[in-house]
Order: C-alpha cells, then sequence, then structure tokens
C-alpha cells in the first residue's frame, strides 16, 4: 500500500518571518531577566572593595567617608585613619580586587536595610554596598556593585561570626529593571506578533 504524504513547504520570506517573531518572544522574556548575585567576602569574592573596622557609627554620612578614604588607598594597604569627632580612627583595609572605576560615594539617595536579600528590582542600581556587622565586633564590608541588577545575597554572619546588623546601598544609578506588568506588556505584544504571523503562514 501507498501512502501518500502532504508535505507543506513554508516560503523562506514566510520562514524568516517567523524567526523574527519567536526573537521577540524570547526578547520579551530576557528583556526583564536579572541575574541574582552572591556576595561574600575576600578572598573569594572580586567585588570586594575593603572592610572597615570598628565601622561605628554606620550612618550613611560617616560611611561614605570610609569609603572615599578606601578607594584612595593602594591595592592590600590598611590604614588605622583618624576621621575626627565621632567616626574617629577606624582601621580602613583595601583588598587587591582591581575595578575598572571606583567613583566617589555620596550620602545622597543612600537606601538602608537589615535583611540579606537585596532585590534591585525595587531600589534601582547602585555603586556600592556596605554591611555591618553585630555592632562593633566585627568587620564591616564594602563591594562595590556597579552594574549588577536584580537581588543580591550577603552573608548572614561577617567574618568573624557575628550577625549582619544592616546594609547600605550607595551611589544610585538609576537603570532599576522594568517591573513586572512592564514585562507583561513586553510578552503580550510579542504573542500578538507571534499569532499575526501564525495567519499569514496558514494562509
Amino acid at each position: 500500500m501507498r501512502i501518500l504524504m502532504n508535505r507543506h513547504i513554508v516560503p523562506s520570506n514566510k520562514l524568516t518571518l517567523l524567526s523574527a517573531a519567536f526573537c521577540a518572544v524570547m526578547l520579551a522574556f530576557s528583556h526583564n531577566a536579572s541575574a541574582n548575585t552572591i556576595l561574600g567576602f575576600f578572598p573569594g569574592d572580586t567585588h570586594v572593595v575593603g572592610t572597615v573596622t570598628p565601622g561605628a557609627p554606620a550612618d550613611p554620612a560617616s560611611v561614605k567617608d570610609y569609603i572615599n578614604f578606601m578607594i584612595t588607598l593602594s591595592g592590600g594597604a590598611s590604614v588605622n585613619h583618624d576621621f575626627g569627632g565621632a567616626e574617629g580612627i577606624q582601621k580602613i583595609t583595601r583588598t587587591t580586587n582591581t575595578f575598572a572605576n571606583l567613583p566617589t560615594a555620596s550620602a545622597t539617595g543612600a537606601v538602608t536595610g537589615t535583611g540579606i536579600t537585596i532585590d534591585l528590582n525595587l531600589y534601582g542600581t547602585f555603586t556600592y554596598l556596605f554591611a555591618k556587622y553585630d555592632g562593633q565586633r566585627d568587620i564591616s564590608e564594602v563591594w562595590y556593585i556597579g552594574g549588577l541588577t536584580g537581588q543580591i545575597t550577603i552573608p548572614m554572619f561577617g567574618p568573624k561570626g557575628h550577625a549582619l546588623s544592616g546594609w547600605i546601598l550607595f551611589g544610585p544609578t538609576g537603570g532599576s529593571v522594568p517591573d513586572s506588568g512592564a514585562t507583561v506588556m513586553l510578552l503580550g505584544a510579542a504573542l500578538g506578533a507571534l499569532g499575526v504571523v501564525r495567519r499569514y503562514l496558514t494562509s
């Protein structure tokens, strides 16, 4: 018995259009995609700019002074610096990590929090992240987070084993990731285009 098969060959121009529509759908999914970054300590984490001890007071105005002094140090340097006033003497240590650019920190636009997960989808993008661990009994960390998006997770416990007290984001650079509403709109438009292409292909 001979079986006849009906082959439907899609013209090349239609195939190109279908490919373009598929790419549009993939773009709608990826446009809002953001990496989730887990930060750690040095050595091991290339985002660490340095550390501050004791790191108190830990308000944005004081911490930006610590960071701005830190970024003037050469890699691997450690200095006991007297900031004067309430900030007093702080031990500032710079890691040997290298960075293309370390801009000056400002308290303007700083955001504070206490959890180990920081959602940049809500806050936007920033330049530095400072984390304080348990008063003056542990080491405060400074990470460079320029270019990071999505969620950032920081350690619950500091280098000496004390719990996180809080964190501060410095240097807002904008660039917040589109919210879920924007994603739905993008996806709807892409699927609509795909539907038009499907009707065209079957016509």
